[in-house]
């Protein structure tokens, strides 16, 4: 049955559900608030210079492909992917005299045993298990708990969770630092196998060890890249979007979502209103109403009090992932230090994690950091013989704690944070002159996550993936007080992350076809009309 579908949010998360609504058959409208369509997956273009904004990681091809795949088309027709050779190269602390030791990732399981095993004796044959139990447990992830919308018990009460039931409790009961500390014993390949963590949003001390899946995706799968940046994935999706016949409203803020009573005192969503760029208000009366914008601003600022699944109180007990200053840089003349990512761990990074996620949260001094140069890779994005930089630290989820700005002109915490962290890459990776050569600078901070995204705390991600936020513990994808009222993106379930918010998608289609599977939805084969499966 044809439905009126509003959807808020046109980011990752929004177009994706707006584009497998239109093609079930329903009338959607998607309204985002900025000028742009993106969300986090945004870009700076300036001075012949582009960047990404947002996620620069291309993790989870399948996830990709099976997305595509839903709507009509694959991953090779719509993105130019490029494999990364290296996939990336960690740096540690150096001296005031010479750089420090640098552990280079390359593409491919083989290669990647033989640089742990020269690392630490004996190390490959331990990362071979590892890896092995890693592609177990996301192959189990993918056919039985990010796709599931945990509507029925019985999509859990099949043979092979019961087959794996006493492995999952370990798992589960095991924090991920534990248990890939106990696979090496070298500190920089532990951080190798922790730092995925971040990825999720949390710490890898509190993380459950079923997130060493995550190993499974870069040091066995491999790191991909997007010719243009993410932004051309937004780009294909829009598109999709577009040809499947979504009314698309850019400059629409969404201000409240309405209900009215229904049966048996159930309420039930009759639509939104929204505010153009000139300020004038609108009514969008519809069936179903989908909010990809950020949990907490939707449940908290769009809903009426007797609306709230999740009100203010109950965010007091959720643990935030971290917040981020990022960092954009032109640099004149090559950087070769540098591949396509770079990770910068400190040795002592337990309390970079103590200051993000503790009692007495503040901006580490040093931090790690993660650093992506997409010149490497992509002309495209930096005038010819420049570079283009983008530097991620993470930091506590503070709003407070300020916003970037152009030329060194942001907030001084946040300033002098990309200050260090210019000098430690520099110091780090060898590359001595690299402030001399910065020819564009710009930052942005907790503040401009806040204000730009309604983002929670002013948190990069979103809620922390701990063990009483993961699966069917995390915000679910359907409010509990209002019918036909429906969440997608990172916020909410399956959790964070581009892949992330494409599952979160087809899990509302799934809520709103009343389907309790829990894996993958069949995708129509565009040459044979047959159904086909992650």
């Amino acid at each position: 049955m044809t439905q009126r579908i509003g959807v808020i949010g046109g980011g990752a998360a929004g177009l994706a559900t707006a584009a497998l609504l239109a093609r079930e058959g329903h009338t959607v409208d998607l309204f985002e608030q900025n000028s742009t369509l993106g969300g986090r997956i945004g870009s700076i273009e300036r001075d012949g210079y582009r960047f990404d904004t947002g996620p620069s990681w291309y993790l989870m091809p399948d996830v990709y492909e099976h997305f595509f795949n839903l709507v009509g088309t694959s991953a090779s027709a719509e993105l130019d992917l490029r494999s990364l050779d290296p996939a990336y190269a960690v740096f540690s602390p150096g001296s005031t005299s010479a750089p420090g030791q640098t552990i280079t990732i390359p593409q491919g399981r083989a290669r990647v045993l033989e640089v742990f095993e020269r690392v630490e004796r004996g190390s490959g044959r331990s990362l071979s298990r590892y890896l092995a139990s890693a592609d177990r447990a996301k192959n189990m992830a993918i056919d039985y708990f990010l796709y599931n919308p945990f509507t029925s018990p019985i999509s859990m009460l099949r043979t092979e969770i019961m087959t794996a039931l006493p492995t999952l409790i370990r798992l589960l009961g095991t924090s991920l630092e534990r248990f890939s500390s106990a696979a090496v014993r070298h500190p920089v390949l532990r951080q190798i196998l922790q730092y995925p963590a971040i990825f999720l949003g949390t710490d890898p001390r509190t993380a459950p060890a079923i997130y060493h899946l995550m190993s499974a995706l870069d040091l066995d799968d491999g790191v991909r890249y997007p010719m243009g940046g993410f932004r051309s994935i937004v780009d294909a999706v829009t598109r999709i979007v577009e040809e499947s016949g979504v009314r698309v409203h850019t400059n629409a803020a969404v201000e409240h979502i309405s209900a009215v009573t229904h049966s048996r005192r159930r309420r039930k969503a009759t639509g939104l209103v929204w505010t153009d760029h000139e300020g004038r208000k609108h009514e969008h009366r519809c069936d179903i109403v989908v909010s990809a914008a950020d949990l907490h601003h939707t449940e908290t600022r769009l809903l009426d009090p007797v609306d709230r699944s999740f009100p203010e109180s109950w965010w007091e007990r959720v643990t935030s992932g971290p917040g981020a200053i990022l960092v954009f840089l032109g640099i004149e003349g090559e950087v070769p230090q540098l591949p396509h990512h770079s990770l910068f761990f400190t040795d002592d990074w337990s309390t970079n994690f103590d200051d993000i996620f503790g009692p007495r949260p503040k901006i580490s001094s040093p931090a790690s950091a993660y650093v992506c140069k997409p010149s490497h890779t992509d002309p495209s994005v930096a005038p010819p013989d420049h570079e283009n930089l983008f530097i991620l630290i993470p930091v506590p989820a503070d709003a407070g704690l300020g916003a970037g700005g152009s030329d060194g002109q942001g907030d001084p915490r946040i300033e002098r944070a990309a200050d260090r962290a210019i000098d430690q890459i520099a110091q780090w990776a060898g590359v001595p002159d690299l402030r001399a050569r910065i020819r564009f600078r710009q930052t942005q901070g907790p503040t401009d996550f806040s204000s730009n995204f309604n983002s929670w705390l002013g948190g990069m991600l979103g809620p922390a993936h701990t063990l009483r936020q993961s699966a069917m513990f995390r915000q679910q994808n359907a409010s509990k007080k209002v019918e036909g009222l429906f969440y997608a993106g990172a916020t909410t379930a399956p959790g964070v992350g581009v892949p992330m918010c494409l599952i979160s998608a087809e899990l509302v289609l799934k809520h709103i076809r009343g389907d309790s599977s829990p894996g993958p939805l069949p995708a129509q084969d565009r040459a044979t009309g047959a159904g086909i499966r992650l």
